[in-house]
């Protein structure tokens, strides 16, 4: 007589590590990301291969939700009992009046990107903040000085008010004006301008930090880049760029090119997609293997 089928699935990993998971069952948790659209994310890439790295009975999946059924999808979440879930474009913001309690950073930025349960109650964070200066900082940055932020959308959002809680100066830049200075008086940058390059020019000299919040670079529009004179800048000056499909966009071959030090999106993605884990699972996250996943 057979035995019974095994349960388990063998995987290798950073630094040859075999590890044996269980295959998802009765006891398999779940978390996972709503979006609209949402099938190019790549965060089920990175979070299932740190729950195979260490052997947690978990998946993470991706779930296309429009935004009028976002109510609808997190009364399921809390009927269902999954564990946790990611937000991302366009239901950030729509997300914070459904929220039981908001973490400090959730609610001084007004948009959530990760949901957790503390007793009983649901709980919205924004990781995008902390996951950024912790990019940055992996990456050799150190907060200070003169930034300038491109664009005044939702991620701008997070990124300004990072920055600002780090002790810089921002200036914020974007096509429409208005949309800037709501975004000034929000966290109290110091400077708004128009995104175009002869309005940016004199500004450069003085900045340390490029970011661009815009969605200018990605693909399929990969051949486009904001308006900026990086030729401007400081040599030791450093450009970031939140897009990350492509990885290296114009905007950062065009840094490299000048000697510029560069950061791109992926180390964002996968810094706070790392703060998430640690919420829903209570331990730290394997950061190495989440990054050779999705790179």
């Amino acid at each position: 007589m057979d035995s019974a089928p095994d349960r388990t699935l063998s995987t290798t990993n950073v630094g040859a590590d075999l590890r044996v998971c269980p295959l998802p069952d009765a006891e398999t948790q779940l978390v996972g990301v709503l979006g609209y659209p949402v099938r190019h994310s790549l965060s089920p890439v990175m979070h299932n291969a740190a729950f195979r790295h260490l052997g947690l009975n978990w998946v993470y999946l991706a779930f296309e939700v429009p935004p009028p059924s976002l109510p609808d999808a997190l009364r399921g979440m809390r009927a269902l009992g999954i564990r946790g879930l990611n937000l991302t474009i366009p239901h950030k913001e729509a997300a914070v009046p459904l929220m039981d309690t908001l973490t400090p950073d959730a609610q001084a930025i007004g948009a959530v990107n990760t949901l957790y349960w503390h007793q009983w109650q649901l709980v919205g964070d924004n990781t995008d903040a902390a996951g950024f200066l912790r990019a940055l900082q992996a990456a050799g940055w150190q907060p200070g000085g003169q930034v300038l932020v491109l664009g005044a959308g939702g991620s701008a959002r997070a990124v300004v008010y990072a920055l600002k809680k780090a002790g810089c100066r921002v200036a914020i830049a974007n096509r429409t004006l208005a949309r800037a200075q709501l975004l000034q008086q929000a966290f109290g940058t110091e400077q708004v301008l128009p995104l175009e390059s002869q309005a940016l020019r004199p500004l450069m000299p003085t900045v340390q930090l490029v970011v661009n919040c815009t969605s200018l670079g990605m693909e399929p529009a990969s051949d486009a880049m904001p308006p900026v004179p990086l030729d401007a800048l400081p040599r030791d000056a450093w450009v970031c760029d939140l897009v990350y499909r492509p990885v290296q966009t114009r905007l950062l071959q065009t840094a490299h090119q000048l000697g510029l030090r560069t950061v791109d999106g992926l180390g964002m993605l996968v810094h706070q997609g790392a703060l998430a884990f640690e919420h829903w699972t209570g331990q730290p996250a394997p950061i190495e293997v989440m990054e050779q996943a999705i790179r």
